[in-house]
C-alpha cells in the first residue's frame, strides 16, 4: 500500500506522468480538443476559476447565470465537447460516480489546464447532495472528504496494488467561502464533511433499491454515526475530486446542497438527531 499526498495548490498545474509532454499529439476526446490542433495557450491560458458538476443541463444554466451576473454580452453558449461531455468557458460536466469524474478531470479537464500553462487555478464542484440532519436545501462547504469509514482517503488499484491518496482539501478556500454566503439571503450554509460512496443505494444507506440487506434501524444508527463524526452530506464524487486536484496542484472545492437522507427534525441542542 502506497500513500501518495497533494502537491501544493498555487503555481502551475502539475501533470505527474512523464510521458505526456513527449507526445507529439494528446487528444482530448470528449473535449474535442487537442495539445496540436488547437492552441490551447490562447485559447484558455487565462483561466483561473472552473466550476464543474454532474449535470449537463445544470452546468448549461449556471454558465448562463454567470454570464449575466458578469455583466458580459449576451451570446449564445456553446457547448465545445462531443456528447459525452459539455463545457462552456464557465463550466464543465462530468456524470455520476468516482469513475465518470476521474475521467473527466484525469483525462481532459486536468491535462487541457496544464498544455494551457493555467497557473493558480481553483476548482469548485457544485451539485445536489444528501444531507445529514440538516435543513433541506442548505448549502454545504466540504472542509474533508472521507469514505465510508470515515476516514480522509482515496483508495485505488493500480497495476494490482492499492495505492491511497489524500483527500486533503484547501483550507484557505474553505475558509473563504462561507463569507460568500451572507451575502445571499435565505441560502443556509455550513462547513462539514462530506462522505464520498462508490455505491449510490447501499453508501447512503437507502432502502428503495432492488437488493437491501440491512434494516431501517441499521441504516438509522450508520448516518447518526456518521453525524457525529460530522458528516454533515453524502455523494458520489468529493474523494477522487479532493485526490487529484490535491496531487495536480489545483484549489478544490465542493459547496452542494438540496435534499436529504437523515432530515433535520425538532431537537434539543444536547440530542442533534434524536
Amino acid at each position: 500500500t502506497a500513500s501518495v499526498g497533494p502537491a501544493t495548490a498555487s503555481g502551475p498545474v502539475h501533470i505527474k506522468n512523464p510521458h505526456l509532454d513527449s507526445m507529439e499529439e494528446n487528444v482530448l476526446y470528449h473535449l474535442d480538443l487537442g495539445k496540436k490542433t488547437h492552441n490551447l495557450p490562447a485559447m484558455f491560458g487565462d483561466i483561473k476559476l472552473v466550476c464543474v458538476g454532474s449535470s449537463p443541463n445544470r452546468m448549461r444554466a449556471f454558465a448562463q447565470f454567470m454570464h449575466k451576473q458578469l455583466g458580459l454580452v449576451a451570446r449564445d453558449l456553446q457547448n465545445i465537447c462531443q456528447p459525452r461531455g459539455a463545457a462552456a468557458e464557465t463550466g464543465q460536466w462530468h456524470g455520476m460516480g468516482t469513475p465518470s469524474i476521474s475521467i473527466m478531470l484525469q483525462e481532459e479537464l486536468i491535462k487541457l489546464l496544464h498544455h494551457a500553462k493555467c497557473r493558480d487555478v481553483t476548482i469548485i464542484r457544485i451539485s445536489t447532495s444528501g444531507g445529514l440532519g440538516i435543513e433541506a436545501g442548505s448549502v454545504v462547504i466540504t472542509d474533508m472528504a472521507v469514505d465510508n469509514s470515515f476516514q480522509p482517503r482515496f483508495e485505488l488499484v493500480v497495476l494490482g496494488d492499492m495505492v491511497v491518496r489524500s483527500t486533503e482539501l484547501d483550507k484557505d478556500l474553505v475558509g473563504e467561502l462561507p463569507a460568500c454566503s451572507k451575502e445571499i439571503p435565505d441560502l443556509p450554509t455550513l462547513v462539514g464533511h462530506t462522505m464520498c460512496t462508490y455505491d449510490f443505494y447501499k453508501g447512503q444507506g437507502r432502502l428503495d433499491r432492488a437488493l437491501c440487506s440491512f434494516s431501517s434501524e441499521k441504516k438509522l444508527e450508520y448516518l447518526k454515526r456518521a453525524y457525529d463524526a460530522s458528516m454533515r452530506n453524502i455523494e458520489t464524487e468529493s474523494s477522487v475530486f479532493a485526490a487529484l486536484c490535491g496531487l495536480c496542484g489545483l484549489k478544490g472545492e465542493f459547496s452542494r446542497g438540496r435534499f436529504h437522507v437523515l432530515p433535520a427534525p425538532p431537537r434539543s441542542p444536547a440530542s442533534p438527531l434524536a
